[in-house]
């Protein structure tokens, strides 16, 4: 089955809100109201596969500098078909094409995101601001997500060539 990634519109916002739903009852995810998808639909990317939304991916811009890969989730009987890793992809071209150097996530599966370059920093390094919607958590203060940081290499290089 010929699997699509493309950037999410209105319509997808139910389905979207429906996938995350399932893994924050297992509380393995933050879950997101349907005020939040649509305020943030600009952010989304989805996966579909024969016009049904089978999973979903956002890049929050933060800062000038900093984004966030955030509620990624893919359809628990599609799980370990790339279709998570395809999101995620997507999501980091969009960075670098924002010329985002530094993108973070907040995750139970480090090892998913290491795949990508991601590494373990302490949350503490991260600005205040990313916390508001951790307020919402009900595992506030005591997250026990890990926090993850990819460093563009591309852009500093990048950066530097044009000093």
């Amino acid at each position: 089955m010929k699997t699509i990634i493309r950037k999410a519109d209105i319509k997808d916002v139910p389905k979207m809100q429906g996938l995350i739903a399932g893994f924050a009852k297992k509380d393995l995810m933050l879950a997101r109201s349907l005020i939040d998808l649509y305020e943030n639909i600009r952010d989304y990317f989805v996966a579909e596969q024969e016009k049904v939304v089978i999973g979903c991916c956002a890049l929050h811009i933060c800062w000038k500098d900093l984004a966030e890969v955030k509620a990624l989730a893919v359809d628990e009987d599609i799980h370990g078909n790339g279709v998570g890793r395809r999101l995620v992809k997507e999501a980091l071209k969009d960075a670098k094409a924002l010329s985002i150097k530094k993108i973070f996530c907040l995750t139970y599966v480090p090892g998913f995101f290491k795949a990508f370059g991601f590494k373990k920093i302490d949350r503490k390094l991260l600005p205040h601001k990313i916390w508001t919607e951790c307020l919402q958590c009900p595992k506030f203060p005591d997250c026990d997500e890990q926090a993850m940081m990819l460093v563009s290499r591309t852009m500093q290089y990048e950066r530097r060539e044009t000093r």
